[in-house]
């Protein structure tokens, strides 16, 4: 499940990437919002998703959340490392899929092209910045 996990965040940040700079080039370059962008934003809501159901079930069964139930919270914040992957990854994916679904919603109900790429260039955005500030960079690239 573990590998599941990792080797599907790749596609997710990849599409939730893709999504990102569409919107920010669209913007831009006072694009008209069409089925593709739509498209590209809804793929990207659908994998994020799929990634936080895998990420779910990956940490029910995961040595962090033993160890939360094993030596209890308290010790479990002490040290960095698990901190990281018990309390501050789940929490701030979960917050991610949050953003980005808001951001879907939002986009769909405004009116103009320029603030439905502006919703999901920042929705989507602060997603991604939350994804790529928690992932266990040492763990997933194998440093």
């Amino acid at each position: 499940m573990k590998q599941i996990h990792s080797y599907w965040a790749y596609i997710a940040i990849l599409i939730l990437l893709v999504a990102v700079v569409n919107a920010i080039i669209g913007l831009t370059q006072k694009k008209e919002f069409k089925d593709k962008d739509l498209r590209i934003s809804l793929f990207a809501l659908i994998v994020m998703h799929i990634q936080l159901l895998i990420g779910l079930g990956w940490y029910f069964m995961s040595p962090s959340y033993k160890a939360i139930k094993e030596i209890g919270m308290g010790e479990v914040m002490k040290e960095s490392g698990s901190r990281l992957l018990a309390i501050e990854h789940p929490l701030m994916m979960i917050l991610a899929i949050v953003f980005i679904t808001i951001g879907w919603s939002k986009h769909k109900k405004k009116t103009t092209d320029k603030t439905k790429f502006k919703t999901i260039a920042i929705f989507y955005g602060i997603g991604l910045v939350f994804v790529l500030s928690r992932i266990p960079w040492d763990q997933w690239l194998g440093l």
